[in-house]
């Protein structure tokens, strides 16, 4: 699985990546079929160890581009320090990631060993209102058992299971690798299925397709190490006839989708200007760096302007330093260019609320006037804030040289421009697909990123991208990428690339956008799919007998 993004891009892995994992699952669970007999060992290398190596694999391959953090030396890190906290950064969000998927191997085999009878035996023994029974002298610990469980049950408490454990992480601090993310930008077919239920509906997807796959595999496996039961392959035939219809039909719905018209009036047309200004981090807040910041934005502003644009968009911390605002804002080159031109301005700098500063992008008019801001939601913990400052806040130094812990910006904000109401939206959220859907809800009509990407390499910014193409397709908008190093680019409602530029360069590019008013079902319900898979399962659970289908 970890091959399946970038820089491999190798997604059409992703569709039996999961086979492995799901047989070890099922064949350490299996101890009372007769058919193979697990040792407490061999449950739980299945259990436990499997899943997290599995998930160590997937996270750490997809996320090693966090190794392109070192060195740190600018900062006045010391070599060695340089390579322990990238090893650490690294290591850490590993685990994270593979702790998702080794609780979804231990939830499934739980989930799928108990039956309601279990649960209402458990609650008379509990609840005081319910009649109790004779107290069981203990038993010794075992690793739950999956072989009371049909393999149609599995695969739909699998998904469900696997879609709440993502939804669960992607409130969080920390989430990137998605499974979903796993098909873009390449697989666009499938990923028009996110504008019915979000990123979840990917997800679901290819839980479901390899679910069908391991669980035909494993009937085939039962039968043929079954001592009691003769070879018999038709039992597999269904579930490999499941997995082909799910993932012709699936791709049918989303190539459907694909096809849909982008006609717009003339008169939603905005066209835009990217500067991609290409300062490394590691000069961007010294003296050499605030003179090429200065100088590439107010070129690159002046330049779009004489090619006619509406509206120039600048990346994430283009000037980072604290002037919108200011006494001396009058004073900013830039904002100079901007009154004297008289052509409004995306800007990503740092701003001040409640005393703190933030990550934002402001709306500067013709005149000067700031019409609006929007504040970064998803702050990168260790770069922009430390996590239980209180806590840690001695022991830990942040991978930023901004002094001050950054103030995160309420959900609830809305980016108001002169062409109306943006989907806004700063480097690492772009991962977060509700942070968009909710803007896409309240009337945004095109989509805004602003990032900075460095120092990270090629394999990070095309996930970047490929994180963008799903947000705009979920949303049925355009989508406009502005970065500090690579690769900025235009978006299409399709998730068609109209434009990318190239890697770690100074770019200048001026592009036509179209703005949407329509409403996905997705924007509409948000993520309706993952509590109907719950619900779905939660009932079959329930009045499923156990024993098994084979």
């Amino acid at each position: 699985m970890g091959l399946t993004p970038a820089p491999v891009n190798a997604w059409f892995l992703a569709w039996i990546a999961l086979v492995p994992l799901w047989l070890a699952i099922v064949v350490a669970a299996d101890t009372q079929s007769g058919a193979i007999q697990p040792s407490r060992r061999d449950r739980f290398w299945g259990f436990v160890l499997r899943p997290l190596l599995w998930g160590l694999g997937y996270h750490g391959l997809a996320l090693s581009w966090i190794t392109d953090l070192h060195p740190l030396t600018w900062m006045g890190i010391p070599w060695l320090g340089s390579i322990a906290i990238t090893v650490f950064a690294w290591g850490f969000i590993t685990i994270w990631g593979a702790l998702l998927v080794t609780i979804w191997a231990l939830g499934l085999s739980i989930l799928c060993r108990l039956s309601w009878a279990d649960v209402q035996q458990f609650l008379r023994a509990r609840l005081r209102f319910m009649p109790r029974v004779p107290r069981q002298p203990p038993k010794s610990f075992s690793f739950p058992s999956l072989s009371r469980a049909p393999s149609w049950l599995r695969i739909l408490m699998g998904t469900a299971l696997w879609c709440a454990l993502e939804t669960l992480w992607s409130s969080g601090a920390l989430y990137w690798t998605s499974l979903s993310y796993t098909q873009s930008p390449y697989n666009l077919p499938i990923l028009h299925l996110g504008r019915l239920s979000g990123p979840m509906a990917v997800t679901a997807a290819i839980v479901a397709v390899n679910g069908c796959i391991a669980e035909a595999v494993w009937l085939r496996l039962y039968h043929r190490f079954n001592t009691t039961r003769s070879p018999n392959s038709i039992a597999a035939r269904p579930y490999l006839l499941s997995a082909a219809s799910l993932l012709l039909s699936l791709h049918l719905v989303g190539g459907g989708l694909y096809r849909s018209s982008l006609a717009s009036p003339p008169e939603n047309a905005l066209r835009i200007g990217i500067v991609q200004g290409n300062i490394p981090t590691r000069i961007k807040l010294f003296d050499e760096g605030l003179r090429r910041s200065l100088s590439a934005y107010v070129t690159g502003y002046r330049s779009l302007v004489q090619q006619g644009v509406d509206v120039v968009l600048t990346p994430e911390g283009a000037l980072p330093w604290l002037w919108v605002g200011s006494p001396r804002q009058t004073e900013n080159p830039l904002y100079q260019a901007i009154v004297e031109q008289g052509v409004p301005a995306w800007v990503g700098t740092v701003g001040v609320e409640q005393n703190r500063i933030t990550q934002s992008l402001f709306t500067l008019a013709g005149t000067g006037e700031v019409l609006s801001r929007y504040d970064k939601v998803k702050l990168v913990p260790l770069g922009e804030y430390i996590p239980f400052e209180a806590i840690v806040g001695r022991l830990i130094s942040r991978l930023s040289p901004v002094e001050a812990t950054m103030l995160p910006g309420r959900y609830d904000q809305r980016f108001e421009t002169p062409f109306g109401r943006a989907i806004a939206g700063i480097c690492y959220e772009s991962a977060f697909a509700q942070l968009f859907r909710n803007q896409a809800a309240a009337g945004g009509e095109f989509i805004l990123t602003a990032s900075n990407n460095d120092p990270y390499g090629r394999a990070m910014m095309a996930q970047h991208h490929a994180q963008d193409t799903m947000r705009a397709i979920e949303t049925d908008r355009w989508a406009a990428r502005a970065t500090n190093t690579g690769l900025s680019g235009i978006v299409d409602p399709h998730g068609r690339t109209v434009w990318l530029s190239e890697f770690r360069t100074y770019v200048t590019h001026a592009d036509t956008l179209y703005r949407r008013q329509s409403r996905t079902l997705y924007v509409r319900w948000g993520d309706w799919l993952t509590p109907l898979l719950a619900a779905m399962g939660l009932v079959a659970w329930s009045v499923s007998s156990p024993r098994t289908d084979r």
